[in-house]
């Protein structure tokens, strides 16, 4: 019996490769690559780069998207796909609100394409014909032969027809005009524009977004450019600051076309009325622009099309503000001129150029006349042989109003109204049945849709290359292939022992198996929680999307849990309630499957990841004890309990445990961290700073976190009130550059914080460096209200108030912890800054019976309290403060303690 891999690969042919094109190749690519389907791809085109067509092939700076970059994602399941890529490719300010020059779209269009490529290698294979398809007919076998012309045929078991936009007929053309050698009809053809001098007058007829790029183009002194249109209206432009959509009136689809005018009409007034602005409303009418058409009969779509569409198209198809800008200037110049009306007549000069006549008798003479009045409606428009072979062949049917093809879900209907034929379209040819169809939002929704259609008919393509399941070194069956596994195993085991790398053992498990949905969900967690160099967006939208085709229960349910983390802890810190939802998703997911190791160190908050929401310190304990017999004394588990055992104070007990774990694997990260912090809470100080830190030069160097455990050995040093060492300490380890990110702002700028506060250091503090190395909105817009309290912190170090306030009004409007933790301890160290030291203490007094809730452990929250004993000092309460480090020291000794304890006499 053959295997799935010695079985023929089935073909598929993407005719176009324009931007739906490119879009259909990312999505057959990636979907092939996830499923593990065998492809043969061929992307016929004779365009030199893929992914740019006409529209993106520009290189003029000055032709801007009309959609802003937060809605130009390849992908509709990932909006910021787009922004990042600019932001990544020399553009780190870019913002979903701008609008990008259309070359840099073309770009990121080929680009996208050609990562997709690569990570599908070995999957599916990809050829490039430089061709242009004649013609496409079907084979008794049920295969399609895609004529080439001169470059001979294609056979394809499936054809996606990407052709976009047919080239416009000029049927409005006089005689006079189609004739001359001053018409331009493709003005974005190669060389078309290269006759016109500097000092030619230029017509332009149609005054859409085409003439709009024509008139930036030949706009320059000493030139009139004309454009007419029956109406004379350019597009609207989009607003600079523009508002959210609003949602229209739900019962729209059920009305006629007279109603549905009348209440749209009504619909866009009130929004207006309400909000200042008619484009919220057009853009909340956008989803459902499908099904309004779809419900109109054949004689309110030739209305709409004769009184409504010009209306609607200059509203719904915006220009980009900078568009409009220059625009407005060059009308303000007179070197634009816009006319209404039509062209009934045009005649050679005897000195060259064009006289041209208008209906209504007004008469103009320029040297050339250019068409831009837009794309053929008709799918054979301009003449193309691909389609009009097909519309006469019967594998194609005109759409509605003879516009573009009739389609069923990108399926063509055949001549008989069928649509079992493998032969798909998407874009511009579906005009006629979606209307608005020819933007990359709808073109995205599409091009995914058309990949999953076209695998799904496929011969083979409801085979995987299935091979038996591998396991991970707890047991748990991974859904993919073993060398796949093999590099997931390596990147679970960098994490359980808080070793570096685990992120690149991650990225070459989703690299040698692209479907991997759990690679794609570890991915993403150690972007999210562990500062990972990794596009935590991209990672959690292929584990979604990996989920839908091969897992079991317990991947599918951790994909969920790392998703609700991610989406709960918000850049603007507003999603409280989901991360207290992805909280309960994780215990769920635990109690259901205890052995899942990675899970389990996302719960504990130890030092890999912040954990769950540990309000009353039991949770992470029961976690621990509840998944225990899964694991049979693992040193990993063990390495967790210790831990855990230290924060409940069962000091002794921990360290126990963590020597245990040790025992077998010298190299457990988690285990070190607890014992470190066993040593620092029982005053073992020179015992645990000479412990660690000769691991840190041993079996340390590979750890992830080296930088949190030479803050425990700072600790440990401030503790023995050796300001010299603490300072030696923070240059050679802490100082940014040796640490950068949240690990610069919990662990350098903290320490720098309390040696300050314990007069360690005297003199400047660095700070300013600390903030440097970590993103702004980290520090004042942090997600969660550890990295706030800590970016308070680190704000206060360098005497930043403004940056203070302004974290402490974020923390305002974030999660509940944040208001009621972060914002008081905002206050408190805003006082501190001004000397106001009464207020400090009341602040950060009232302040520490609720400080746990920020997570983390107990060392790391003490800088609460090391500040809080500065300020009762300065604020003259020296007998509070005496009490205070009296308690200390009966927890643990401490030679710092006990210096400031007699520094404050009897």
């Amino acid at each position: 019996m053959s295997s799935s891999s010695d079985l023929p690969r089935p073909t598929v042919a993407v005719v176009g490769a324009g931007a739906a094109g490119a879009l259909v190749a990312v999505q057959l690519c990636e979907t092939a690559a996830r499923r593990r389907t065998p492809l043969d791809l061929v992307l016929v085109d004779p365009a030199p780069e893929a992914g740019r067509g006409v529209a993106y092939s520009t290189q003029d700076v000055d032709h801007r998207l009309n959609v802003p970059v937060g809605g130009m994602s390849c992908y509709p399941d990932d909006p910021g796909h787009f922004l990042r890529w600019l932001a990544n490719h020399g553009e780190p300010t870019a913002t979903a609100a701008d609008f990008a020059p259309r070359y840099r779209y073309g770009s990121y269009l080929a680009d996208t394409l050609g990562r997709a490529i690569i990570a599908a290698h070995g999957t599916v294979s990809v050829r490039r014909l430089r061709s242009r398809a004649t013609g496409c007919s079907e084979t008794p076998e049920g295969r399609f032969r895609l004529a080439l012309g001169a470059d001979g045929t294609v056979m394809a078991d499936s054809v996606v027809l990407a052709t976009g936009p047919a080239p416009g007929s000029s049927a409005w053309a006089p005689d006079g005009l189609l004739g001359s050698p001053g018409f331009i009809s493709r003005p974005w053809s190669p060389g078309a524009l290269d006759e016109v001098a500097d000092s030619d007058d230029v017509l332009l007829v149609g005054t859409g977004l085409t003439a709009v790029d024509l008139a930036l183009v030949l706009d320059r002194p000493g030139r009139t450019v004309h454009a007419v249109s029956r109406t004379g209206l350019l597009p609207q432009p989009h607003a600079v600051a523009p508002l959210p959509a609003v949602l229209p009136p739900p019962d729209l689809p059920l009305l006629p076309l007279d109603r549905l005018r009348r209440e749209v009409m009504r619909y866009v007034a009130e929004t207006r009325r309400t909000h200042g602005d008619w484009r919220p409303a057009f853009d909340g009418l956008r989803p459902w622009v499908g099904q309004l058409w779809q419900g109109l009969t054949h004689e309110e779509k030739a209305e709409f099309l004769g009184r409504d569409a010009t209306p609607w198209n200059v509203h719904r198809h915006r220009m980009a503000p900078s568009t409009a800008e220059t625009i407005t200037r060059a009308r303000a110049a007179r070197r634009l001129r816009i006319h209404a009306g039509r062209i009934a007549s045009a005649a050679p000069r005897r000195d060259g150029g064009l006289h041209v006549s208008f209906a209504d008798g007004r008469e103009l003479d320029v040297a050339w006349v250019v068409d831009c009045t837009g794309p053929g409606l008709a799918a054979d428009a301009g003449g193309d042989p691909l389609w009009r072979g097909l519309l006469s062949d019967g594998l194609a049917v005109p759409g509605p109003l003879g516009i573009g093809v009739s389609t069923h879900a990108g399926c063509l209907r055949d001549g008989t109204g069928r649509v079992e034929r493998p032969l798909f379209t998407l874009g511009a040819p579906r005009r006629g049945e979606l209307w608005e169809t020819t933007a990359i939002p709808e073109i995205r929704a599409q091009a995914k849709e058309v990949a999953e259609a076209v695998l799904a008919a496929l011969p083979h393509g409801s085979r995987s290359m299935a091979r038996r399941r591998p396991t991970d070194q707890f047991g748990l069956s991974l859904s993919t292939h073993a060398a796949a596994a093999a590099a997931y195993r390596s990147g679970l085991g960098r994490v359980i022992t808080v070793r570096a790398k685990a992120a690149e053992a991650f990225a070459r498990s989703v690299e040698l198996d692209p479907g991997f949905a759990l690679g794609h969900a570890a991915l993403a967690l150690l972007g999210h929680e562990g500062g990972a160099d990794v596009d935590v967006a991209r990672a959690l939208a292929d584990a979604q999307r990996s989920v839908r085709d091969r897992v079991d229960d317990r991947e599918r349910s951790f994909v969920d849990v790392v998703t609700r983390r991610i989406r709960g802890h918000a850049a603007d810190g507003r999603g409280n309630g989901d991360a207290v939802d992805g909280d309960k998703a994780l215990i769920d997911h635990l109690t259901r499957f205890p052995g899942d190791a990675l899970a389990l160190g996302i719960a504990v908050p130890t030092i890999a990841f912040a954990g769950v929401g540990d309000l009353d310190g039991t949770l992470a304990l029961r976690l621990v004890e509840d998944t225990a017999s899964a694991y049979e004394g693992h040193w990993f588990h063990t390495s967790l309990l210790s831990f855990v055992r230290q924060e409940q104070g069962r000091i002794d007990e921990a360290g126990e445990l963590a020597r245990m774990a040790l025992s077998v694997e010298p190299s457990s990260g988690h285990a070190v961290h607890a014992l470190a912090h066993v040593h620092y809470e029982s005053g073992a100080h020179r015992a645990g700073r000479d412990w660690l830190d000769d691991w840190i030069g041993s079996r340390g160097r590979g750890a992830v976190h080296r930088a949190h455990f030479s803050w425990h050995v700072a600790l440990h040093e401030l503790a023995l009130d050796d300001s010299a060492a603490v300072r030696r300490r923070w240059f050679a380890q802490l100082a940014p550059g040796q640490v950068n990110g949240v690990r610069a702002l919990v662990d350098s700028g903290s320490l720098l914080w309390r040696a300050r506060m314990s007069r360690n250091w005297t003199g400047r503090l660095p700070a300013e460096g600390v903030l440097d190395a970590v993103a702004r909105d980290l520090v004042e817009r942090p997600s969660t209200a550890f990295t706030a309290l800590h970016g308070a912190i680190a704000l206060t170090a360098a005497g930043d108030l403004p940056a203070l306030r302004r974290l402490r009004h974020h923390a305002a409007g974030a999660d509940w912890v944040q208001r009621e933790v972060v914002v008081p301890l905002c206050r408190a160290l805003e006082a501190v800054l001004e000397e106001e030291w009464a207020t400090a203490v009341t602040e950060l007094r009232g302040l520490l019976p609720s400080l746990r809730r920020v997570g983390g452990s107990a060392a790391q929250r003490e800088v609460v309290e090391e500040t809080l004993l500065y300020a009762l000092v300065e604020a003259g309460h020296r007998d509070t403060a005496r009490r205070l480090l009296e308690e200390r020291l009966d927890r643990r000794a401490s030679p710092l303690d006990r210096r400031r304890l007699t520094g404050l006499g009897v």
